[in-house]
Order: C-alpha cells, then sequence, then structure tokens
C-alpha cells in the first residue's frame, strides 16, 4: 500500500513538472491583446507602435498567436531560439491561429502588410 502511495504522489508531482503552459496574444490590425488561454480573459491590451511587437516564450511554455487582420494580409515573425538559431517565417494574419514550439525562445511579430 506504502508503494502504492508513494508511486501516486511521485507521478502527480512528475506530471507536475514538466507540465506545460501556454500563452496567448492576439493580433488585430494596430491592437494587440495578451489573454488567458483557459479562459479567455483579457490580461493586457497594447497598441502595436512599434514595427515589431518581442515576446518572451519561457522554458516549458508554448505560444498561441492568434493572427486576425480585417483584410488579407500577412505578419512577419522571427523565432530566435536559446541555442543560437533562428527562423523567419510570413505568416497569413485572415483570422489564423500560430503556435510555437516549446520555449524557451523569443518570437518577434511585424505589422500586418496587405498580401499582393
Amino acid at each position: 500500500m506504502k508503494k502504492l502511495m508513494l508511486c501516486s504522489i511521485l507521478s502527480i508531482l512528475f506530471f507536475n513538472a514538466y507540465s506545460q503552459d501556454t500563452s496567448c496574444v492576439y493580433f488585430h490590425e494596430e491592437e494587440v491583446y495578451v489573454f488567458n488561454y483557459y479562459t479567455s480573459e483579457i490580461l493586457s491590451s497594447i497598441e502595436q507602435a512599434e514595427e515589431f511587437i518581442e515576446i518572451t516564450v519561457d522554458s516549458n511554455e508554448v505560444l498561441c498567436i492568434h493572427l486576425s487582420d480585417r483584410k488579407i494580409s500577412t505578419r512577419e515573425v522571427f523565432m530566435y531560439y536559446s541555442d543560437g538559431k533562428w527562423s523567419r517565417s510570413e505568416l497569413n494574419s485572415k483570422d489564423n491561429a500560430y503556435y510555437t514550439p516549446i520555449g524557451p525562445l523569443v518570437v518577434e511579430v511585424g505589422r500586418s502588410k496587405l498580401k499582393l
């Protein structure tokens, strides 16, 4: 019985230690909203005044980027990994959601550009 209880407690601790969290950022035109993935509660909002918005993704965390521009457009996204590698993507921003790999990494999301 003690072994069963010990095994149960260790498995709960193991799952909690390696669980991942999800951060969400919603881009709509020039407005940027950070919200809770599970409750959809808006935590903060800003206007995108700079060319790029920088978002830090911590260890064991995933970032959900929801791009929702009114017109068919794209956004340039850079991902900088902890090992020094980086990638660039041109993402469609007409109501699309994208997920990053598990962090740590830094993501930069650019302003909306009309798709020609």
